[in-house]
């Protein structure tokens, strides 16, 4: 099978690596990809908001199957232009990816297929910014909403911070604050058929202990020994099964990764917002977990045969991520800057430890950063504890001036907490 990747962050990365360890995979090819990805995948330069470009470099590789990486061009429509070369694609169609470009999308959906989730306004005006806000009080949620790149979400109990960012954004929706801990649930589908993934936690504050602004994530660990075994169960029965029913209901089937952002409140379980695509950094410990190669079930998830597939299977052990940010990172990070340690981190920790590349690019024998989001250090164990530690001793190897990283990824879960 040759498969083709688009897009080039640590989620890609992640997606590549997996990909390339499947016997079924006979070629693997991303576009544009970056300096690590590089090491497992053979990298085409491609726009990849553009559906024509990306479905011709699809037809010239003769590629069995395109993975669509990020939101963006999913919204933009890439997969349709994938889908109308005839060529097998995993992503939903920008109609359906609707259910992460527009949030007001999203809770029209909700409300019609009965999911849970918090109650909210949409706003255009600042008169009725003002009534949402008055209504719900603080902590305010104000969520841009069209794509932000994981940082269109305000959580403030600052009424002038609040109305401020609502005003910034052409439509925003206000909602009430969901308390207790945020899960991310993905599941596979191919618009009828819906097979869940391990949950993961992740971490979106930029510093130690959920403090600093709001990033695209900055860690994430799988499982969650502290949820409720029947959790998966319980978000497969009331969120994800009648929203992907609901979807093909409407005439946009969906089909592809849908996401599931969660928020387990005294209430019970909430739907805090949908994505489209696998997340990052959860997808790098989801798929460090799962021993079913991959790239059938995402072949059969295109073409709609997911029913046919066994159950997947996942490794009994723990997984850990820790995101390495370059400096100044998330308002005007630097890039440029070498990176080092690298192949310390090869020699001395894989396969238990490895690196997945962000935001990197080689200028000649040097890697350098490229962006916000570096480098995802991965790591798995025994327990999250075990995990933690390597992952932590694999970060400790890496040198790039300026970077940060959080020290305190998992670390309550894995005391128990």
């Amino acid at each position: 099978m040759k498969v083709l990747v688009i897009g080039g962050g640590a989620r890609e990365h992640a997606l590549c690596r997996s990909l390339s360890l499947d016997p079924a995979v006979s070629a693997l090819y991303c576009a544009p990809g970056n300096a690590g990805i590089a090491d497992v995948a053979t990298l085409r330069p491609v726009d990849a908001l553009d559906g024509a470009a990306v479905a011709t470099l699809a037809t010239e590789l003769v590629a069995d199957l395109v993975v669509v990486g990020p939101e963006a061009p999913l919204v933009a429509g890439v997969a349709d232009a994938v889908r109308a070369a005839g060529i097998p694609v995993f992503g939903p169609s920008a109609e359906a990816a609707q259910l992460e470009g527009s949030k007001a999308f999203a809770k029209d959906v909700m409300a019609a297929a009965g999911v849970p989730t918090a109650r909210s306004y949409v706003c255009t005006t600042p008169e009725e910014v003002d009534e949402a806000l008055d209504a719900f009080g603080a902590p305010y949620v104000v969520k841009d909403d069209g794509l932000a790149a994981g940082k269109g979400v305000v959580v403030t109990d600052d009424l002038a911070v609040a109305r401020a960012h609502a005003l910034a954004c052409d439509r925003v929706v206000i909602e009430e604050y969901l308390d207790g801990p945020e899960v991310s649930l993905f599941a596979i589908t191919d618009g009828v058929t819906v097979v869940p993934l391990q949950p993961a936690q992740d971490f979106k504050r930029a510093l130690d202990g959920d403090e600093g602004p709001n990033t695209g994530g900055m860690g994430a660990y799988s499982p969650l020994p502290w949820a409720d075994p029947k959790l998966v169960d319980e978000v497969m029965e009331l969120v994800l099964q009648p929203t992907v029913d609901e979807l093909r209901r409407r005439g946009t089937p969906f089909s592809g990764l849908l996401y599931a952002g969660l928020a387990i409140t005294g209430r019970g379980t909430r739907v805090i917002e949908f994505n489209a695509r696998f997340g990052d950094p959860e997808t790098q410990v989801v798929l460090a977990r799962l021993r079913t190669p991959l790239a059938d079930v995402l072949l059969n998830a295109a073409n709609g045969t997911l029913d046919t597939l066994p159950p997947l299977v996942w490794r009994e052990d723990a997984a850990v991520t820790v995101v390495i940010a370059s400096h100044n990172y998330p308002e005007t990070p630097r890039t440029g800057d070498p990176i080092e340690g690298l192949l310390d981190v090869a020699a001395e920790d894989e396969p238990d430890a490895y690196v997945l590349h962000a935001g990197t690019r080689r200028e000649g024998n040097t890697v350098v950063s490229a962006g916000g989001r570096v480098l995802s250090v991965t790591a798995t164990g025994s327990d999250l504890a075990q995990a933690r530690a390597k992952a932590y001793k694999a970060v400790a190897r890496i040198r790039l001036d300026g970077s940060q990283h959080r020290t305190d990824i998992a670390a309550k879960a894995a005391e128990g907490r």
